[in-house]
């Protein structure tokens, strides 16, 4: 059996304790329900308030949950709901473009892919749900960049690395693709992340129509090109196809028509 860590398992302790019966404990209650010493169980609950985990209340001296967790619990619940919700519309959205779709969503200064639909065909492809993927050069994350204040703050104090030749570095030049994507309302990547691959990836809006991820396809480029010259040619059906994904899924998730 695989060692513990039993600081951990003493935090998540208190964290269970606090979370059923009263509201309320002070340090002696905690520290004869988990039965440690005051002293220890003084050490965990300081580091759990220090990471905003536990409260303790200035009057009584007594802990309680603190907003953090509220925070974490939300964060889970709404990913949980998007992807409930994306579900129907990104197979739709795989049959109707003949490409793998994606949903992602802003994690860890990356773009964390919490859904993916195979490209609908016998080619042999490997599920990709847990991966990271780069803000900077992703139509994934050039979408959250555009829309999502924090994820424009994350990506812009990143270091822009090359991952290929057409990976754009610039700061600059950087901010004024994402001017682009705001003003037609979705991104793409040709080539920039990997060679020979494109994407394209439109918002999804929460009812508050906040940005709360991306829908995006990716496929062979001369799959994705509409057949005109030009890299950044990329199929208008194929656009048109992930835009309507993506309000698809805001309009369930309660964002109205846009």
């Amino acid at each position: 059996m695989a060692r513990t860590i039993q600081s951990l398992e003493r935090a998540a302790a208190v964290l269970r304790l606090l979370a059923g019966g009263e509201r309320r404990l002070g340090l002696s209650d905690i520290a004869s329900a988990i039965g440690l010493a005051k002293a220890t169980t003084h050490g965990l609950l300081r580091t759990l308030q220090q990471e905003g985990f536990v409260e303790q209340d200035p009057t009584s001296g007594r802990y309680q949950l603190g907003a953090e967790l509220l925070r974490l619990g939300n964060s889970y619940l709404d990913v949980h709901e998007l992807r409930a919700r994306a579900l129907v519309w990104t197979d739709d959205l795989a049959r109707a473009s003949g490409e793998a779709a994606y949903l992602g969503v802003l994690h860890q200064r990356g773009v964390l892919v919490v859904h993916h639909v195979f490209r609908p065909d016998d080619s042999r492809q490997v599920l990709e749900v847990g991966a990271m993927q780069p803000l900077h050069s992703t139509a994934l994350g050039k979408v959250l960049a555009a829309f999502d204040p924090v994820a424009h703050n994350e990506v812009m104090e990143g270091d822009f690395a090359a991952i290929t030749e057409r990976t754009v570095t610039d700061p600059a030049a950087f901010e004024e693709n994402l001017e682009l994507v705001r003003s037609r309302g979705w991104a793409s990547d040709v080539g920039e992340t990997w060679d020979g691959v494109a994407s394209i990836a439109a918002p999804i809006l929460d009812r508050r129509r906040m940005p709360v991820g991306a829908v995006g396809i990716t496929g062979a480029v001369e799959r994705m090109r509409s057949g005109a010259a030009g890299q950044e040619d990329l199929d208008p059906r194929l656009v048109a196809a992930v835009r309507d994904c993506a309000r698809s899924v805001s309009r369930d998730l309660g964002a109205g028509r846009f």
